[in-house]
């Protein structure tokens, strides 16, 4: 209620849009309430990279480890993980997850909701469970439908990022020098001590190239979210953008999707140039001490 309250203080001029030009009526034109959906739906973004970034490297890093692995079911399991998601497109994957995941979730919940249920689940190519099953609830307020969503969004990401993420995970930990895994052995070190002592720390200076790549794939990949019913920033670049006559709006205009757009473009190049600049930092300072090339050019130019 504030808000709108403030709004009414510092734009009372908006009360009639007929009689703007100029910069009050873009100024009312852009303080509107869808364009500030649009403004929020930049933070969206934000929480879904801030989110989905840690989840999906814990998912690459169990399952690169799953890869090394000496009992063959959990090495099976781990190279399939990574093999099938790296080989199927992404958008396959994301529209797949998403109902694989509400529906198996929604099974779960009624095996549980509802023990007593003597009809078929699937029925023809309907997915049918009882009401208190369905995730949401169709009492539940929109917010909760929207986090659900949301949550759904983060989660198909993580996945499909997380392969991508365990495949660059599993090369670096191959690529930590075999003289010090050996010589680990030598001191008396377990497989576990090796692994959490000598591989982990120094495989991250290899894999930090293929994940800061991975990284700006995964920034160019969030206006997926459109597609997974999430109103991110091109869901409101598209609906502000498109023409507006003046029967349905107050704001009539032509056709500004261009311009939304490089909103959008702006927007993405900076963000990349920031990561670029924050990941290079990141770099050089694992470098350090390190047997690389960048360890070596680091210690030349402190000489």
């Amino acid at each position: 209620m504030r808000v709108g309250h403030s709004y009414k203080l510092m734009f009372e001029y908006c009360a009639n849009p007929d009689t703007l030009s100029g910069l009050s009526w873009l100024s009312c034109y852009l303080s509107t309430g869808k364009h500030l959906s649009f403004y929020y739906s930049f933070g969206t973004v934000l929480v879904l990279l801030a989110i989905t970034a840690p989840v999906a490297l814990a998912f690459g890093f169990g399952g690169a480890a799953l890869a090394r692995s000496k009992v063959t079911p959990a090495r099976w399991f781990g190279k399939t993980y990574i093999a099938i998601v790296r080989g199927v497109p992404d958008i396959a994957f994301f529209m797949f997850f998403v109902i694989a995941l509400d529906q198996g979730f929604e099974y779960l919940r009624h095996q549980v909701s509802c023990p007593d249920w003597d009809q078929p689940i699937r029925q023809g190519n309907d997915f049918i469970v009882c009401s208190a099953a369905k995730l949401p609830l169709s009492t539940s307020p929109q917010w909760v439908h929207e986090i659900y969503g949301f949550f759904l969004a983060v989660l198909t990401f993580a996945i499909v990022f997380g392969a991508f993420a365990a495949n660059v995970i599993f090369g670096a930990m191959n690529a930590v020098p075999q003289a010090q895994i050996e010589t680990a052995g030598a001191y008396g070190m377990t497989r576990r001590q090796t692994f959490w002592r000598i591989i982990v720390p120094q495989m991250w200076v290899y894999a930090l190239p293929g994940l800061s790549n991975l990284w700006m794939v995964l920034i160019k990949a969030t206006p997926l979210l459109f597609l997974l019913g999430v109103e991110d920033i091109v869901y409101w670049a598209r609906e502000l953008g498109g023409t507006k006559h003046a029967r349905f709006t107050d704001y009539p205009h032509g056709d500004w999707r261009m311009w939304y757009f490089l909103v959008l473009l702006v927007f993405y190049l900076g963000f990349t140039k920031v990561s670029e600049v924050v990941l290079d930092r990141l770099m050089k300072r694992l470098s350090r001490g390190q047997a690389t090339a960048g360890g070596e050019a680091l210690r030349r130019a402190a000489a």
